[in-house]
């Protein structure tokens, strides 16, 4: 039932128009639209009830995101609804952190979670936002970077140290000293480098500290990693139907050049890719259910995320190589896959990344 709505909601609600519209005018997120996602619940899905969400889980939150991303729809879906939502649900219980879910799931607030501040730090070690004691609260100063859903954020659930403690600060975007910058991505959407100078943060807005800190972030990024899988997932599986329509409607030398052998073992190749893809992110899902140790949960989020980007950017790629002269042009639909692919395949780690990290955590090595 939640994969036939969000297909009704795709075909009803959006279009590869839009995409291209919202594209044009550097925008990735249309609040009626993000409303109406609200509405279905969708926003709310790893949102406690008690908060006003659905208290479901990830297989639910990775059918979403794999409807939404077959149909490039750009609004921030995982970075808000997972990665924000992950790391708030699992921060201590406190009348902020409760509050922020509830309008989380609710649509009344876009949030995003800005902890990255070095290329290829998906470990977030690398913190070096400061937060200082201020008469009743902390003034945060440094520069997070890659923050996905930043330009329409209505605010940040920020990472920073407080001594040598690992700290969570919720800061409105409105409040004095915070600078937002968009930097835009291959398939156009944006993404932000938000600059934090002498922000003050009201002691209420911390979220948490220390080990509980580490945590909530920790479980946020792989939760994230593996539903920006299935969104790899929508987008190739999307890319290779275009291919095989296209195969089976463009007529050369008096034939469908679907009907030549050399074009049918390359389809057959990138289907064994997208069912490859496709088995690893319904594994992971189940053991990430199953499991409570963070380290395991770790290493499948880095198995399904190396598998995905790898056979997401192989199929994008040979879809354009399928469809010729035209699959080169930007008029044509298959070049924005390509686009898209290319900037999940590289959200929260690349495929060479995740390996090296899958050989640390699961054979202790370090290639």
């Amino acid at each position: 039932m939640l994969r036939d709505s969000v297909a009704d909601f795709v075909a009803r609600g959006t279009d590869i128009a839009r995409v291209r519209r919202m594209r044009a005018q550097g925008e990735d997120c249309d609040r009626a639209l993000w409303s109406r996602m609200a509405e279905f619940g969708w926003l709310g899905i790893l949102v406690p009830e008690a908060s006003g969400g659905l208290g479901l889980g990830l297989a639910e939150a990775a059918i979403v995101a794999e409807g939404l991303a077959g149909a490039l729809v750009p609004e921030p879906y995982t970075a808000v609804a997972v990665l924000a939502a992950t790391v708030l649900s699992q921060s201590p219980e406190g009348e902020t952190r409760n509050s922020l879910l509830r309008k989380l799931a609710s649509g009344e607030s876009l949030i995003a979670l800005a902890w990255q501040e070095a290329a290829g730090d998906i470990d977030g070690e690398t913190v070096a936002t400061r937060a200082t004691p201020f008469e009743g609260g902390y003034k945060l100063e440094g520069v997070k970077r890659y923050v996905a859903g930043g330009v329409s954020a209505d605010g940040y659930v920020v990472t920073a140290r407080t001594g040598d403690d690992l700290a969570l600060y919720w800061v409105p975007r409105s409040t004095p000293g915070v600078e937002v910058a968009g930097e835009t991505l291959a398939d156009g959407r944006q993404s932000a480098t938000v600059t934090f100078n002498d922000v003050l943060a009201p002691r209420p807005h911390t979220l948490a500290h220390g080990a509980a800190a580490h945590n909530a972030v920790e479980t946020a990024r792989d939760c994230a990693t593996v539903i920006a899988s299935a969104e790899l997932l929508g987008v190739m599986q999307r890319a290779l139907d275009m291919s095989l329509d296209y195969m089976r409607t463009r007529v050369q030398f008096g034939r469908p050049i679907g009907s030549f052998q050399a074009l049918q073992h390359r389809a057959v190749d990138l289907y064994i890719q997208r069912q490859l893809a496709s088995a690893v992110i319904e594994d992971g899902l189940r053991r990430i259910a199953e499991t409570t140790d963070a380290r395991v949960r770790a290493a499948v989020a880095s198995r399904v995320k190396a598998r995905c980007a790898e056979a997401g950017l192989r199929i994008a790629r040979e879809a354009i190589q399928i469809h010729g002269a035209i699959g080169f042009t930007d008029e044509y639909d298959a070049g924005l896959y390509l686009q898209r692919a290319l900037v999940l395949a590289s959200w929260l780690g690349n495929a060479a990344l995740h390996r090296r990290r899958y050989a640390r955590l699961v054979l202790g090595a370090d290639l």
